[in-house]
């Protein structure tokens, strides 16, 4: 019982056939939604002069984000779901694993860049163009890009060293990281350990730098006289706002709550909401919310 695992039985979202096929179609069409939204997104950040500007600089890279995490998920599934098959690669699960830390570090980071581009644009407006000048736009996506690699390698390492029995079922749709853990046979308390204080300094420094900001927009959009002044500062952060609720919510609790609240059909829809409704999302939230984004298309 005690030998390495060569293959994982993922169980997925269901064993029925028929509903196999309906979430098949579903999960197609959110896959499609999401890659022709954020792809549309970037090609209209790209070749319109009028949006290139650091607020959809960083709106591109948050877009390429969403691509590279749907895209390391939802084919996998879909393939589960067309051929019935339910076994995954020892490799090709711990590969999975990283790149969905990676994809998620990367994009909460990126969240917090800009929230910081909004403070700057609202509170110090006259100094919007020297801060927020080409170098240190890149070193931000950089910094933020570097974050998500950083929080995949300090997981993804450890558990190269996690024993796991011969047959192990993973009671998820993919290789995330705490139904891997639960599933495993050796001791994984150190990775436990890890993960948690990974995602607890990640994810509660990104929500601070983003919590804080948006403190001192509030706190400057209450000054301004006109209520359409004021209108028009909020609408700029509107889409930003419900992107990190929703992202935040769901995903913070998935990544920090102790095992004994677990529930296999909560711990799925929390993850579908975070790793492949939001990515679907975020497209369509900015291209509602956003004018410049609207007379862009």
């Amino acid at each position: 019982n005690q030998t390495s695992a060569s293959e994982f039985v993922l169980l997925g979202l269901t064993s029925d056939p028929h509903l196999q096929s309906l979430l098949f179609f579903v999960f197609s069409v959110i896959y499609l939604i999401t890659l022709f939204g954020n792809m549309v997104i970037m090609i209209v950040i790209s070749t319109d002069p009028h949006l290139h500007s650091p607020m959809y600089f960083f709106l591109f890279h948050l877009a390429l984000t969403d691509i590279c995490y749907a895209t390391t998920i939802i084919p996998y599934m879909l393939v589960k779901f067309l051929l019935k098959q339910r076994t995954i690669d020892f490799s090709a699960c711990i590969i999975q694993m990283s790149l969905i830390l990676l994809s998620a570090g990367s994009e909460i980071f990126m969240l917090s860049v800009m929230a910081y581009d909004r403070y700057i644009a609202i509170c110090k407006p006259l100094q919007y163009q020297e801060v927020m000048n080409k170098s240190v736009c890149s070193q931000l996506v950089g910094g933020a890009w570097a974050m998500g690699v950083l929080h995949s390698i300090i997981n993804t390492l450890p558990m190269l060293n996690v024993q796991f029995c011969k047959h192990t079922e993973i009671k998820h749709f993919s290789c995330e990281l705490p139904p891997l853990l639960t599933a495993a046979c050796g001791r994984t308390f150190l990775n436990k350990l890890v993960l948690l204080s990974s995602a607890v300094i990640s994810g509660s420094s990104s929500f601070l730098l983003t919590l804080i900001s948006y403190i001192y927009i509030i706190s400057t959009v209450l000054k301004i006289q006109s209520a359409t002044g004021r209108q028009k500062a909020f609408s700029t952060c509107s889409s930003h706002l419900i992107i990190v609720v929703l992202l935040y919510t769901t995903a913070l609790f998935q990544y920090t709550k102790p095992s004994s609240v677990s529930s296999f059909i909560l711990d799925q829809l929390f993850s579908i909401q975070y790793s492949i409704l939001t990515p679907m999302l975020n497209p369509i939230i900015y291209s509602l919310k956003n004018n410049d984004v609207k007379t862009a298309l």
